[in-house]
């Protein structure tokens, strides 16, 4: 329990006109009788002191409020909840440590607040008076001199992947040996970034007017449980967009293109579907783990056939077994696989779909990691195929497109539709081009997410045959949230994965092109 002080000074003006002394008085009898702060019900203590308040006057002497508030970290936080009947207006006095300072908890009690006016209906004077409130409450409010963390991060990786493409499309001659269209990965990225960016200032509030919520794992961690009003399937609109424009910009007539686009939208679909039967059962768990994998071996499969039945084109002047082909480093050089090649193809799907999947669990990990992966996968690709470098360009602008409303804190997740669309976008530029070993090192993050998941149900097996008790590896997998409850921040958490994921796509583009 923090017990604080509040000075009066600051909740109400120093200076009242005559006509307003009277309904100053009846907001500090509303302040004493307000349930929210009731002992009983909530649980806190509080003492409001009024000295030299002078009734022939229009000055209000000193005076305190003592309150209370309880710290986020003591696990049950049920009495916040039953300060009201409704959340959304708990909501209007609570402001969790993650969000400010240093303390742990931090209250505004004011009776000027946004309970008291009238909601926000279709009648334009409600709505005036809401906007005329809140314009001239802009001056009493304290200001924040501070840069958000979200826009932090998403500035810096933007600046990254700027600065990568323009360097490759400088020199993409001297890689690819044949001339280019200016721009070539850029103008793609570009494109889908700003039309992904403003796509979403119309679905997102869509998407919250009809409830289309994410449901929040109830033993995840306790501040996750601030995101349950969040709506979600946000990759209904940056997919798409992805897709859409890499077609556009490589003239509908690449093969390739159209073979990892078709893909990419099968397993959105995929996702959708899990989506939708989560809405409907109003829980976490949607398609079993057995169906899932089985509609995406499904995809995988015919990808494969569809491989080994169409004519792709080939540097290697090998155009029959080019499905079959897999660039490695040298010494190894190229490696021709036969049937294996299918398999493998298949293994990929379905990896990469379900490790986006299990990294989608903090605001901006999966988005920003996916759009550098697919930044490295392009380099990677850009000799073989120069039109799938295309698809990896614009599918990276659409992730950070959906990124500016998926930064700390999200305004929209991107649900298992994003997320499975995108782990099959990353597998389809890899089957088309035999950039397997490229494909593992620049999703890095997504190995190691999946991986975590994998030794914690091995382990906790194991310990349980053995010992007759099973043990977890990890605190909770996947291994960002085994971070969260070793104290670390969603940002801090978000920040390192990108760093690493710039270096891990870095070392794709380069392994990749000195493969092909």
């Amino acid at each position: 329990m923090a017990s604080h002080s509040l000075n009066l000074r600051h909740l109400y003006p120093l200076q009242l006109p005559r006509p307003h002394r009277r309904s100053s008085f009846r907001a500090v009898d509303r302040l004493r009788s307000c349930s929210g702060f009731s002992p009983v019900r909530s649980g806190i203590s509080y003492d409001l002191k009024l000295i030299g308040l002078r009734r022939g006057g229009c000055r209000f002497g000193h005076g305190r409020v003592r309150y209370g508030a309880f710290d986020v970290d003591f696990g049950d936080v049920s009495p916040v909840e039953d300060w009201g009947n409704n959340q959304e207006e708990t909501a209007e006095h609570v402001s969790f440590s993650s969000d400010g300072d240093d303390s742990d908890a931090e209250f505004v009690v004011s009776p000027q607040s946004d309970i008291d006016l009238p909601a926000i209906t279709k009648q334009t004077d409600d709505a005036l008076t809401v906007s005329a409130y809140r314009l001239a409450m802009l001056g009493h409010k304290r200001k924040k001199h501070r840069i958000r963390q979200g826009v932090l991060l998403n500035t810096g990786l933007i600046m990254f992947l700027v600065v990568v493409l323009l360097y490759v499309d400088w020199c993409a001659w001297r890689i690819v040996r044949l001339p280019l269209a200016p721009f070539h990965l850029t103008c793609p990225f570009v494109i889908s970034a700003i039309l992904a960016s403003c796509a979403g200032y119309v679905c997102v509030p869509l998407l919250y007017s009809l409830k289309i919520h994410q449901i929040i794992r109830k033993e995840g961690h306790v501040r996750h449980s601030l995101k349950k009003r969040t709506p979600t399937m946000g990759g209904l609109f940056f997919v798409p967009i992805g897709v859409i424009v890499a077609r556009f910009t490589s003239g509908f007539s690449s093969v390739e293109v159209c073979g990892a686009a078709t893909a990419t939208l099968a397993f959105a679909a995929i996702g959708l579907l899990d989506d939708i039967i989560c809405l409907i059962k109003n829980q976490n768990s949607g398609l079993s783990a057995w169906i899932k994998i089985i509609l995406e071996v499904a995809v995988g499969t015919w990808f494969s056939y569809w491989l080994h039945t169409t004519n792709i084109s080939s540097p290697y002047g090998m155009y029959i077994f080019l499905k079959m082909l897999v660039p490695l480093p040298s010494p190894l050089g190229i490696v021709w696989l036969g049937k294996l090649y299918l398999m493998l193809a298949s293994f990929c799907f379905v990896s990469m779909g379900n490790g986006v999947n299990l990294t989608d669990g903090l605001d901006g990990l999966a988005g920003g990691s996916a759009a550098l992966a697919f930044i490295g996968m392009s380099i990677a690709v850009l000799p073989i195929c120069s039109d799938l470098a295309i698809f990896g360009a614009s599918m990276a602008g659409a992730c950070v497109g959906f990124l500016l409303h998926n930064r700390y804190k999200a305004s929209v997740f991107m649900g298992d539709t994003g997320s499975l669309a995108i782990g099959g976008g990353l597998a389809a530029m890899a089957c088309c081009t035999g950039m397997f070993f490229p494909l593992f090192i620049s999703s890095g993050i997504f190995v190691l997410e999946a991986s975590s998941v994998i030794l914690q149900v091995m382990y906790f097996k194991t310990t349980k045959r053995l010992q007759g008790a099973g043990r977890r590896l990890f605190r909770m997998a996947p291994f960002h949230h085994h971070l969260e409850l070793c104290g670390l921040k969603e940002p801090i958490i978000v920040g390192g994965a990108y760093i690493i994921s710039s270096t891990l796509s870095l070392i794709a583009a380069y392994v990749g092109l000195i493969s092909a």
